[in-house]
């Protein structure tokens, strides 16, 4: 089946919605969801945790998240619904870190466990089969009445402090036309950034290092390291203000961060691992700004290192891959690079052996999309509700139980888990976890490892889609360039002299 032969559909953000948590919005397109966790952040005092969004299956709210925006979005118009998404998870990220104040003498961040790690966590994730929980409790978010603990770190998290300067950083960019909002968000993230790199390094750590902090999150989303999150932050910011010392912090880390990588994360981008998603935007700004002395040595460094990402793709000497075509990486997907080497008009690069093209990585990121979308041995498309084949048993609360106006309790939620009918609510447009390494899919509630949808694998899918979206309303230049990307507008705020 060729690429041509799968209509690709429209991206819509159904799933994300579904999950969220708070106030449910009048407005959604998801009728199967209410108000829920009104009552989150009461342990805690009057601290307001409310929002955010509830990850995977179950019902707690990990704290690890990123933001992304792409003008391509209009294209499908859908920009202002992912700006109301992103607006979402950013309000509540500022409800996460709290600065020293005159109740707080010392900072505090607040976490979740999940997608892409905070320092503390909504919900509870012990394994007690005695008291109901998040995990153990197969109710809907509206019906929940059991405890909530929020955990609670210190300013010696620097994973979780890291992870949430980035994405509010990145925030700041997307809500750039609303100067108010978009101040706020950057005044949090170089607050944070400051308490975050001012601690003695011998006390800098990961979230899961501390039981109070992340200790129930360590099963779910062990945090490795660190230096990674910090780099991230330290970029975004620099982004977002132009500050060269963000910048400066940023690639002085980088070096230590390359030694301190885990040799199975090599190459793969996911809530664990940032350092080739650093690599990427440090060699954008590369091609597009170059910011010179004294940042050559990590940006060359991360130009390298992207080629040789792409290389290992294509490669067959790197990852795995199914008899079917998809290349076995972790449980969430990579963005597409090929849209970088449109931009800089590279036609390709050199690996150590052999060389790669625009057209082959297009082709190898299509190929994958292809695969999701029903080009596979089962025939069947993992994303809900695409094609004539899909998932009809996802693993998620909000779906597998009837939105009928009745309060069921766990262990009638149970009953719903254990069903063997299909979803009475259609989670449309959620990819699932998906095949094996052997292309086998079983669609069944109560194997996750088949049927759960994430927020993390599902925004890569979205990136994806997006990538391979060639925008009909942006022109071809004489030489038959497509510029989908807004080439320039990450660095709107960036004043350095840009070099011959």
């Amino acid at each position: 089946m060729s690429s041509s032969d799968i209509e690709r559909p429209t991206v819509r953000f159904v799933h994300t919605i579904s999950k969220s948590a708070g106030n449910y919005p009048s407005n959604s397109p998801v009728k199967f969801r209410g108000d829920s966790g009104l009552q989150d952040g009461n342990s805690t005092g009057t601290h307001d945790l409310v929002g955010g969004f509830y990850d995977s299956g179950n019902n707690i709210k990990f704290s690890f998240p990123t933001a992304y925006t792409h003008q391509k979005y209009t294209d499908i118009g859908e920009l202002d619904h992912v700006k109301d998404i992103i607006k979402w998870d950013s309000d509540y990220l500022l409800k996460l870190f709290v600065p020293p104040n005159a109740t707080f003498a010392a900072p505090i961040l607040y976490s979740q466990a999940s997608i892409h790690n905070y320092c503390t966590f909504v919900g509870s994730a012990n394994n007690d089969s005695e008291n109901p929980n998040d995990i153990n409790c197969c109710g809907r978010p509206e019906d929940m009445t059991y405890q909530r603990p929020a955990s609670t770190c210190d300013i010696t998290a620097s994973d979780l402090a890291g992870e949430i300067v980035a994405a509010l950083s990145a925030a700041s960019l997307v809500f750039k036309d609303d100067q108010a909002y978009s101040k706020d968000l950057v005044d949090a993230a170089e607050k944070l950034f400051e308490l975050a790199t001012n601690v003695d390094s011998t006390k800098q750590g990961t979230y899961t290092m501390v039981d109070a902090c992340g200790g129930e999150a360590r099963n779910f989303c062990n945090s490795s390291g660190y230096l990674d999150e910090l780099i991230w932050g330290g970029t975004w910011l620099f982004f977002a203000t132009g500050n060269t010392s963000y910048l400066e912090d940023a690639t002085k880390r980088y070096d230590d961060a390359e030694k301190d990588k885990i040799p199975f994360d090599e190459g793969i981008f996911y809530w664990n691992n940032k350092f080739i998603a650093n690599s990427v935007l440090l060699t954008r700004l590369q091609f597009f700004h170059d910011v010179g002395y004294p940042y050559e040595d990590a940006l060359l460094s991360s130009s390298n290192l992207t080629d040789s990402v792409m290389c290992s793709y294509l490669s067959d000497q790197n990852f795995d891959k199914t008899h079917g075509g998809l290349i076995l990486l972790k449980p969430d997907y990579d963005t597409p690079l090929h849209d970088y080497l449109d931009l800089l008009r590279r036609s390709g690069g050199m690996c150590s052996n052999d060389g790669f093209s625009v057209r082959l990585l297009t082709s190898f990121s299509m190929s994958q999309v292809n695969y999701i979308l029903g080009d596979n041995p089962m025939k069947m498309s993992y994303m809900v509700g695409f094609g004539d084949h899909f998932p009809t048993q996802v693993h998620l609360r909000s779906s597998s139980i009837p939105w009928d106006n009745q309060h069921y309790s766990c262990a009638q939620g149970d009953r719903w888990l254990n069903s063997v009918d299909p979803n009475p609510n259609v989670l449309l447009g959620a990819m699932v976890t998906g095949p094996d390494q052997n292309d086998s899919f079983i669609d069944q509630r109560d194997k996750p490892q088949f049927t759960e949808p994430t927020i993390s694998s599902n925004a890569g899918l979205v990136a994806a889609l997006i990538a391979l979206h060639d925008p009909p309303s942006i022109s071809y230049d004489s030489n038959g360039f497509s510029f989908g990307i807004d080439q320039l507008g990450i660095f709107e705020n960036i004043r350095i002299p840009t070099a011959p």
